[in-house]
């Protein structure tokens, strides 16, 4: 049943009710049945009550459900979700962290860059964004509070840091991407590398340009003169060197064909439990933490997918998709236009929804134009990736911002975070422009690896 004005009545809804605060996930799957039953439905199916689940719509969310549970390639998000959750529990994060305080010890502003390389190698292990937000909350924001940092600066810190995990492999949002645009999750991840840790350097660039004009921002912290280099080398060698190897050997099997995303996530969560027992921290409390904590953001993106795909499904068969696309191509775009206009549209819709929301409903819609305007998928799915950083850091509605507020509390103002985390939200868009000029920063590598792209 195509019906153009129900399909954008649904869609406006639904941001109305996230809004307002309704759980995103349940919402998707309420708005997906409510329409959908009236999209599938077919006049003089229903005369009595028991013809009630005689519908389509019914059949739809069944297998939009097995269809996720069966899918291959998603299985490595909670193998890679544990793999960081052990790694976090087992306070491997934290003698990184004090690690690469002392190796920088006498760069301008050194806790912030430990902060943020922290948070890159976290991001790589881990994934999501909450998560490493939330630690480096608990860990880095005390210790640079003690060392007189300014509140906003540090705050800004922690958020652009800690969204490093949607863009850095193995990121679980490119596995959601390729499953979505049916792309190879190795060409993703090895298209992922450059752009991700030039973020990571540009953000750490930043820092140090900031603090030597205004060093007052981050004053250089009291250091113990009885420690010694031998001493620094040697916290290094043991707390950065073996989770650096272990997500380089991940990384280094899905890149180089020898696991697949799947398989390398097996290895990594195995991994992060031997580091745990030789670090002697693994305990049965922290497996248990772990496992509930996985299976927890497991469900969470399950239900998301199953909800984002039933609202999609039935916003297409009404004819949504149509329309959006007609409209884009009757204005008759150059090919630059139309990365402008879809990057603007994602970014605006950052502020209200979630990149899982942003990927399943709203990347389809754009998906089969690329061919109409010569745009690499890759390419285009770089551009996505990074504009998503955005949409952790764009107030109102930042929510890497509230997830330091969440454990801060009164420690921080929100718009004292806001504020932080506006200087690196202008360095992604920067990084954007880059990539739009270069592209070539995304596909070098994969073509390097895997040949050329073709179509």
């Amino acid at each position: 049943m195509t019906n153009p004005e129900i399909a954008i009545l649904m869609l406006g809804l639904f941001i109305v009710l996230v809004l307002l605060g309704f759980p995103i996930a349940f919402t998707l799957i309420a708005m997906g049945v409510g329409f959908g039953y009236y999209a599938y439905h077919q006049a003089g199916s229903i005369e009595v009550i028991a013809d009630a689940f005689n519908n389509q719509i019914f059949y739809l969310l069944n297998q939009n459900t097995y269809s996720v549970m069966e899918n291959d390639t998603l299985v490595a998000i909670p193998l890679f979700l544990f793999m960081g959750y052990v790694v976090e529990r087992a306070n491997i994060v934290n003698r990184l962290f004090s690690s690469l305080q002392l190796a920088a010890r006498n760069l301008p502003g050194s806790m912030a860059i430990a902060a943020l390389i922290t948070c890159a190698v976290f991001s790589t292990a881990s994934g999501i964004v909450g998560a490493v937000v939330t630690l480096m909350g608990l860990l880095a924001f005390p210790a640079m509070a003690k060392a007189h940092y300014r509140k906003d600066f540090s705050a800004g810190v922690i958020c652009a840091g800690g969204t490093l995990g949607i863009l850095i492999p193995p990121s679980i949002m490119l596995i959601v991407y390729a499953a979505i645009a049916e792309l190879s999750p190795l060409r993703l991840y090895a298209a992922a590398v450059f752009p991700g840790f030039l973020l990571a350097s540009m953000y750490i660039i930043y820092v140090i340009g900031r603090v030597m004009l205004n060093p007052g921002i981050a004053p250089k912290p009291v250091m113990d003169d009885r420690i010694r280099p031998s001493e620094i080398y040697l916290q290094l060698l043991t707390s950065f060197v073996p989770l650096t190897i272990l997500i380089m050997l991940v990384l280094g099997s899905i890149l180089g064909g020898l696991a697949t995303p799947a398989e390398a996530a097996a290895m990594g969560a195995l991994g992060g439990l031997v580091l745990a027992v030789l670090y002697r921290s693994l305990t049965w409390i922290k497996i248990k933490e772990s496992v509930f904590l996985t299976a927890k953001a497991t469900a969470m993106v399950c239900w998301m997918f199953v909800g984002s795909w039933t609202f999609a499904s039935v916003f297409s068969y009404l004819g949504g998709h149509d329309v959006i696309e007609h409209w884009v191509l009757a204005l008759e775009l150059e090919p630059w236009q139309f990365l402008v206009m879809v990057q603007a549209i994602i970014f605006l819709l950052g502020w209200p929804l979630e990149w899982s929301e942003i990927l399943i409903i709203f990347v389809p819609i754009f998906l089969p134009m690329l061919d109409t305007f010569g745009v690499n998928p890759y390419f285009f799915a770089m551009l996505v990736a990074l504009n998503l950083q955005t949409s952790f850091l764009t107030p109102p509605m930042a929510m890497s911002a509230y997830y330091l507020k969440g454990v801060l509390k009164n420690q921080i103002e929100l718009m004292q975070i806001f504020r932080g985390i506006m200087p690196y939200l202008s360095i992604v868009i920067f990084c954007m422009f880059l990539m739009y000029m270069f592209p070539e920063i995304a596909l070098w590598f994969p073509d390097y690896l895997f040949g050329p792209y073709i179509p």
